[in-house]
């Protein structure tokens, strides 16, 4: 007899072990399977311990700069053994709080790799081999996505790595080439730049976090050059050769022309591949686009009782965005009729130095879609806190329906913009114009206020330029 539940969740990262908790809160017998570790890749491999990583570097920067704020610190070094155990401490941290929120929730955790089999049911099996059979009403996909290859040149761990590696590192880079320069290779770059590597960062699009506002965009560009990095846009790599000593890249500019450079070892962050292989999809006709499974507002599959939430549906590929993906279907299933998401409330963050934070139209695609704007732009200069901080680098940028008041988008970029993205969302959400947001007291002195600055920019009302 298969063991029976009203819910099922495939797959335990952010977007899973969330909507199996939100389950468990509705009353709904629920079961999680899980084919390594709870939590996912987000919190073992991902988001999570990237951030340790990250804190370490940012540390270790400002300390190297301690004569900038009037202090001494001599002989400062960086250990990357004790870097890279702090971060998987935190991982497990993480993984062991997951572990306690199913028990407390009493959801039931099925190790190993589940498949669908039919509508409504889903195999098992564990390490050993072990087949167990289960059954729900309702079924929701959380699988996941995985960093995408290049498909002439494997990754191998030694030399040409993912995420996976560079966040377990068997050795310092000492020149490193980043493929990409979406948020998980401007995050590495900034790692492993501050910790003293000689970082190249290789963009084929004209322009480095190109998902971004271009005034972003430029701004981030100027800073990691400034920060010792090269970077080259409008460029691709041709050809990956393994050497004894490293990795001989073939580059390719805009003009096609082709250059030859050596490099200790190369991370590749070109995007991701979604993991709907082998899950059973084809078995149950279940309708997918570019591998990535198509969804209803409601998180629904065109199969009746199947759900899909997170990076293995639609972008944006964001932790927040599943988990919230994840309370929608359960709400669906258990009738409560939640609001449908809304990917232009959903904010972007990237953990690079500078941080970068958005959230709603860049102004191009405000301007594409039709809107008359109205534009504002502060920069951290005219900021106190910044200033005392010694972080005076940065803007915010907001963009506005001229018409309506509306706001469209906010973009940012300087110290803690990821922590301050929020206030924007939260506008969003609450369709607000920008009259409530100049009517919004800002607390003094804090980077926030350039919030409130960029606003008043917008209608020619900036009070500190």
């Amino acid at each position: 007899m298969a063991d029976t539940y009203d819910v099922i969740v495939l797959g335990s990262g952010p977007g899973g072990y969330v909507a199996a908790i939100r389950a468990a809160q509705l009353g709904l017998k629920t079961a999680i399977v899980e084919r390594e570790l709870l939590g996912g890749i987000c919190l073992n491999w991902g988001c999570i311990p990237t951030k340790a990583l990250l804190r370490s570097a940012e540390i270790f920067h400002y300390m190297q700069h301690a004569k900038d704020y009037g202090l001494v610190a001599d002989k400062i070094s960086a250990d990357l053994e004790a870097v890279v155990k702090r971060s998987r401490g935190v991982a497990k941290q993480l993984n062991q709080g997951v572990t306690h929120l199913m028990k407390k929730n009493k959801i039931t955790v099925h190790m190993g790799t589940g498949v669908l089999t039919a509508p409504g049911k889903l195999t098992v099996t564990g390490e050993d081999g072990k087949k167990t059979d289960l059954e729900a009403k309702n079924i929701i996909v959380a699988t996941g996505a995985r960093a995408r290859d290049l498909p002439f040149a494997k990754t191998d761990g030694k030399r040409i790595w993912t995420y996976r590696t560079a966040m377990t590192p068997p050795e310092m880079p000492t020149k490193l080439l980043v493929i990409g320069s979406g948020a998980i290779g401007v995050e590495f770059a900034s790692f492993y730049n501050d910790m003293g590597s000689e970082v190249t960062i290789v963009e084929m699009l004209d322009r480095v976090v190109p998902v971004e506002d271009k005034d972003v965009s430029a701004h981030l560009e100027k800073a990691f050059k400034k920060q010792g990095m090269t970077i080259l846009t409008s460029t691709g790599v041709d050809k990956l050769e393994v050497t004894g000593s490293g990795v001989k890249a073939s580059i390719k500019d805009k003009d096609g022309k082709v250059t030859t450079a050596e490099f200790s070892h190369v991370i590749v962050a070109i995007g991701i591949v979604p993991n709907t292989e082998n899950i059973g999809l084809e078995t149950l006709g279940v309708k997918t686009e570019r591998g990535h499974i198509v969804t209803d507002a409601a998180c629904k599959t065109n199969v009746a009782g199947l759900y899909a939430i997170g990076d293995v549906t639609a972008p944006p590929f964001l932790a927040h965005k599943a988990s919230h993906e994840g309370v929608i279907a359960v709400e669906a299933i258990a009738g409560k009729h939640p609001h449908a998401m809304d990917v232009r409330n959903i904010p972007g963050c990237t953990y690079c130095h500078p941080q970068i934070a958005s959230v709603g139209l860049t102004e191009a695609k405000a301007k594409e879609a039709g809107y008359e704007v109205k534009v504002g732009n502060f920069p951290f200069i005219g900021n106190g806190k910044a200033i005392a901080l010694g972080e005076a680098e940065g803007f915010v940028k907001t963009v506005f329906d001229a018409k309506t008041g509306e706001l469209l988008g906010a973009h940012m970029i300087g110290a803690e913009v990821t922590e301050m993205i929020q206030g924007y969302t939260i506008g969003k959400t609450l369709e607000t114009t920008e009259a409530e947001l100049m009517e919004t007291v800002f607390p003094h002195p804090t980077i926030s206020e350039t919030m409130h600055e960029a606003v008043l920019s917008a209608y020619g009302r900036a009070l500190h330029i």
